[in-house]
């Protein structure tokens, strides 16, 4: 190669990381190639994850005319197993293995768990729809196991799939490997969910079931993908691994004030951005009047400003900022995101909402990586599983319940205000809505609450060091 060529090589080598979102997360212990492969994981989650919450939902209800309150129960299902998440990230931890594995085995035999939950599923679905010479209960039984199936898989994967990524990870290069795990996650939900709705635009039972069992089969693949040659086999180190009780190991992680504060505010902040899950696009359309493809559009706004704001987290933490003040400014951010779009509706501006939209997406990014990053950094080294279990844990619950309250309380709050309970100025159908925003705003600064004592203590941990050079300072002859 000519010296000329050789420069031009090695200036697009280094141009690469500044071009290509991410890159700079690989290290030479945990090369670009292998952390995107890994990530491959995360692509599942999200795939399952708009299966179960955006596809299934809507053609329970109107393809299959399945009532509501089944579906409901059914798509909570897989909440059963949150808070499980802790106990198996513990598993993880403590997981002797004669060939050496600790978190392999989890993560396959969650993916087994999605597999066969996703490949029974549509002829479930079918049955429970009453398209059977059977009886009915049938159906009912083998839909709540296939998504108890999905659920428990989707949550054993996701936990300790992180557990491998912080064991790999160098301690400096873990808020860009979290900071792509988390895009990496809202792309497959994204791409998921495009393709779920294009292929199954002309919708039959039989299209129902390629969709639904290509993506069991595509989840083996990805996650087989994903684990090849990561983790490296170390049968004396699982053979020597103490055992205690679970009991025991969470008392001893969740025994200290400062690990139930950040629990706590994992389980506002998640709560207080989670509410408006279901209701931003009904109140688009019906507050707002904008159009089907408007309020579909805002799905990508939001992304966009998730996307951007777990770069801007990676970014500020790559620099040595604190992951506490980061999900801090998260919360801030979300609380100004929330008054937008409640503002939008007496002003009647669709600029406020969706500005208000992109700014709930960049404020959850800011959270969502920040408390992340701080659940990575508090764990010990034999106790990765275990930490990054009790944050999904609180993680994942919260979402779940903070959705299912955001519609109770929007349908609660819609009928108080209609009855003219909350007085005249109240009556409109907005009312409902406002209700659940003024809570997201509500429970953003309890999160904030949670979370001062934490970014002091860090601060003061870090005094010591800025005493010493000051006095040192101080001290040098002029």
């Amino acid at each position: 190669m000519s010296a000329p060529a050789q420069r031009i090589t090695r200036a697009l080598m280094r141009l690469t990381p500044a071009i290509l979102p991410f890159a700079d997360a690989a290290t030479p212990e945990l090369p670009l190639g292998r952390l995107l492969r890994l990530a491959l994981f995360q692509v599942t989650v999200g795939m399952a994850a708009v299966l179960l919450i955006g596809t299934l939902n809507r053609v329970m209800i109107v393809e299959l005319k399945v009532q509501a309150s089944v579906v409901a129960v059914m798509l909570a299902l897989p909440l059963v197993f949150a808070p499980l998440r802790a106990l198996v990230g513990f598993r993880s931890d403590t997981h002797r293995s004669v060939l050496g594995w600790r978190r392999v085995p989890y993560i396959w035999f969650g993916t087994l768990l999605q597999f066969g939950g996703l490949a029974i599923m549509p002829f479930a679905l079918l049955i429970l729809s009453g398209d059977t010479t059977g009886p009915l209960w049938v159906g009912d039984a083998a839909a709540a196991l296939a998504f108890l199936l999905v659920g428990a898989g989707l949550h054993t994967v996701q936990t300790a799939g992180l557990a491998l990524a912080t064991d790999l990870a160098p301690a400096e290069a873990r808020p860009r490997v979290v900071a792509l795990l988390c895009a990496a996650l809202v792309a497959g939900m994204m791409v998921s969910a495009v393709l779920f709705g294009l292929v199954l635009a002309t919708f039959s039972p039989v299209r129902l079931i390629q969709v639904i069992q290509g993506a069991a089969l595509l989840t083996m693949v990805l996650n087989g993908v994903a684990l090849w040659k990561q983790e490296p086999r170390d049968p004396a180190r699982t053979r020597s691994l103490a055992r205690p009780a679970f009991a025991e190991s969470w008392r001893g992680y969740a025994g200290t004030g400062r690990a139930r504060r950040r629990l706590v505010a994992i389980g506002l902040g998640t709560a207080g951005f989670s509410m408006q899950d279901v209701l931003l696009e009904p109140y688009g359309g019906e507050i707002l009047r904008l159009s089907v493809a408007a309020t579909t559009a805002l799905t990508a706004i939001l992304a966009a400003g998730g996307g951007i704001g777990l770069w801007l987290a990676a970014r500020w933490l790559a620099r040595g900022g604190d992951p506490f003040r980061v999900a801090a400014a998260g919360c801030g951010i979300g609380i100004l995101a929330f008054s937008a779009v409640t503002f939008a509706s007496p002003l009647d501006s669709a600029r406020l909402f969706g500005t208000g939209v992109a700014l709930i997406g960049l404020g959850g990014g800011l959270f969502a990586h920040g408390t992340l990053t701080a659940a990575m950094n508090a764990a010990g080294p034999e106790g990765t599983g275990l930490a990054l279990g009790a944050w999904g844990a609180a993680q994942a619950s919260a979402a779940g319940l903070a959705i299912a309250a955001g519609g109770l309380v929007r349908d609660a709050g819609g009928a108080l205000a209609r009855s003219g309970a909350l007085g005249a100025g109240l009556e409109g159908p907005a009312s409902g809505y406002l209700i659940v925003y003024h809570l997201e705003i509500a429970l953003l600064f309890g999160a904030l609450v949670a979370l001062g004592p934490l970014v002091r203590s860090q601060d003061a941990a870090s005094a010591p060091g800025r005493d010493r050079l000051t006095q040192n300072l101080a001290e040098r002859p002029a």
